[in-house]
C-alpha cells in the first residue's frame, strides 16, 4: 500500500508501521499520550493505518490484541505525562521556547483544560498536540489522581481502540481500501481542524484584548485622568 507522502517518511504511518511493526505503533502512542517530544507524531493516521492493515491482512496481530496493547499504551502514556506535570510544577510555564518546546502549546492547553476541566482528558484525546500537554497540565494542576485515572482510561478506550476499530471496519470497504492516500489525507486535515479553529479563535481574542488595552487609560493620559489601581493584573 502506497499512501500519499504528507511529509518525512519517518512520519508516515504506512512507513511506520512497516518498518517498525506493533512495538511501533506501541511506542509513538506512548510518547503522543504524554511526553513533551511526541507532540508532532501522527497519532489519528497511525491507528486508523493499523486498523486497515490488520484487516486487510499486512499486519499480523490480532484486532483485539493491538487494540488491548494501544490502549494500554495511551493509558501509561498519560500516566507518565501527570506524573510528569506534579514533579515539574508551574516551573513548565517558565520553560524557554527551543526547536520541540513551545510555550504555546502548553497556554493552549492549560486553557483547553481550565474550559473543559477533568472531561478534557477525554477530549483532547482527539486533539492532536493538545493531547499531549493535557496529561502533563492535569498533573501541574493536582487534578485528583482517582478522577484523573478514570478519565484518563475512558479516553484511552475511546480514542486508542476506537480510531484502531474505525480503521479496521472501513478497511473492509473497497471504497475505502482503493482511495486510502484519500482517506489518511481527510484524517489528517479532521485532525488539523480543531488546531486551525483555536488559533483564529485565540488570535481573534488577542486582538480584542490588545484593542481594549489601547483604550485603557495611562500614564500617559491627559493630567486629571484616573489611573487604574497598581497591583491588579487581567486574569489570563
Amino acid at each position: 500500500m502506497n499512501t500519499l507522502a504528507l511529509g518525512p517518511s519517518w512520519l508516515d504511518p504506512d512507513y511506520l508501521i512497516q518498518t517498525f511493526g506493533p512495538i511501533g505503533v506501541l511506542a509513538i502512542v506512548f510518547a503522543e499520550s504524554g511526553l513533551l517530544i511526541g507532540f508532532f507524531l501522527p497519532g489519528d493516521s497511525l491507528l486508523f493505518t493499523t486498523g486497515l492493515l490488520i484487516t486487510t491482512g499486512k499486519l499480523d496481530m490480532p484486532l483485539w490484541l493491538m487494540c488491548t496493547l494501544i490502549v494500554a499504551a495511551a493509558v501509561l502514556g498519560d500516566q507518565v505525562g501527570y506524573l510528569f506535570g506534579r514533579k515539574v510544577g508551574p516551573a513548565l510555564f517558565k520553560r524557554p521556547d527551543s526547536k520541540l518546546f513551545k510555550q504555546e502549546n502548553v497556554e493552549k492547553a492549560h486553557e483547553f483544560f481550565e474550559k473543559h476541566g477533568p472531561k478534557s482528558l477525554i477530549l483532547a484525546r482527539f486533539v492532536p498536540i493538545v493531547r499531549t500537554f493535557t496529561p502533563i497540565i492535569a498533573g501541574v494542576s493536582r487534578m485528583n489522581y482517582r478522577l484523573f485515572i478514570t478519565y484518563n482510561i475512558i479516553g484511552g478506550v475511546l480514542w486508542g481502540a476506537g480510531v484502531t476499530i474505525l480503521g479496521a471496519l472501513l478497511g473492509k470497504i473497497d471504497f475505502v481500501h482503493q482511495h486510502i492516500e484519500m482517506i489518511l489525507v481527510g484524517i489528517v486535515l479532521i485532525s488539523v481542524v480543531p488546531i486551525v479553529i483555536e488559533v483564529l479563535r485565540s488570535r481573534s481574542q488577542s486582538k480584542k484584548e490588545q484593542a481594549k488595552g489601547d483604550h485603557t487609560p495611562g500614564d500617559h493620559d491627559a493630567p486629571g485622568t484616573p489611573n487604574p489601581p497598581r497591583g491588579r493584573h487581567a486574569k489570563r
